[in-house]
């Protein structure tokens, strides 16, 4: 099953300039996702890194796969974020760039659940581009009630 913008922006809380999934182009609940960031060279961030030689930073690769990562768990669950509950990224395990990503590529997110358990969910995650493996590693995210 697909998931166009207007499907992300009904489960993500995030929005311009940091919504980073454009397309959800399959998943399966509770298993795994394939989603899309196309990279493109209007976005803020390639002003300053780097003018001459636009690069997308490592760290928005790696919340890109979270915002993914999150789509999956909604999905899952079969409902958007609760209005008094935060899901945040609370570990990055095991990371490694592989390739740099710069404007016109498509990001191509591969994130599968590995654990869930007491509102902590870990995710193994990749992205390529063109085929090639670009970031992998590991991923939690856990679920933080607003009030506390």
């Amino acid at each position: 099953m697909e998931y166009d913008c207007q499907d992300i922006l009904k489960l993500l809380p995030h929005r311009y300039p940091f919504l980073l999934v454009d397309k959800v182009v399959s998943v399966i609940p509770g298993e795994s996702i394939v989603a899309h960031k196309n990279v493109t060279f209007n976005e803020p961030q390639f002003t300053g890194h780097f003018p001459d030689q636009p690069l997308m930073p490592g760290v928005l690769m790696i919340e890109a796969l979270a915002q993914a990562c999150g789509l999956l768990g909604f999905i899952t669950l079969g409902e958007g974020p609760a209005q008094d509950t935060n899901y945040l990224l609370v570990g990055v395990d095991g990371m490694k760039i592989r390739k740099s990503v710069t404007p016109g590529d498509v990001l191509v997110m591969h994130c599968k659940l590995a654990q869930r358990k007491r509102g902590i969910w870990k995710f193994n995650v990749r992205s390529e581009v063109d085929g090639v493996k670009v970031i992998e590693g590991q991923l939690t995210v856990a679920e933080k009630n607003k009030a506390v």
